[in-house]
């Protein structure tokens, strides 16, 4: 499974931006969940948000009630809707993808992501 975002960008603090990740492959029909992680210079990646196959979401609590996450599978595509930004959530951001095989497992693929800044 190949993973592409897009939507990074330069926004001023207040702001919004809305990412997305399309993904595509032989397996692709096989994604279970897609997350987005993010990760800020000097810090480790962290989980912002993910969203399961039967639409369970869930969220970091750093970003509750500002991002949102959804899919339309019909476009393979993920996107998380990002308002009120602030300086902090300047990131490079990626997603993920689970893919279940069954007894075989389960694999995760990860896109190389996009870049968010915030200005204050």
């Amino acid at each position: 499974v190949e993973l592409m975002e897009s939507g990074g960008g330069l926004v001023q603090a207040g702001g919004s931006l809305r990412l997305s990740c399309t993904f595509s492959g032989s397996h692709s029909n096989r994604v279970d969940s897609l997350g987005w992680y993010r990760q800020a210079p000097g810090k480790q990646r962290d989980l912002v948000a993910r969203i399961y196959s039967d639409g369970t979401t869930t969220y970091a609590d750093s970003v509750k009630g500002r991002f949102s996450v959804s899919r339309d599978n019909a476009k393979s595509t993920v996107y998380l809707q990002m308002n009120s930004l602030r300086s902090e959530d300047t990131a490079v951001y990626s997603c993920d993808a689970v893919v279940t095989y069954g007894a075989s497992g389960i694999e995760t693929y990860r896109g190389k992501g996009t870049l968010v800044i915030v200005s204050s």
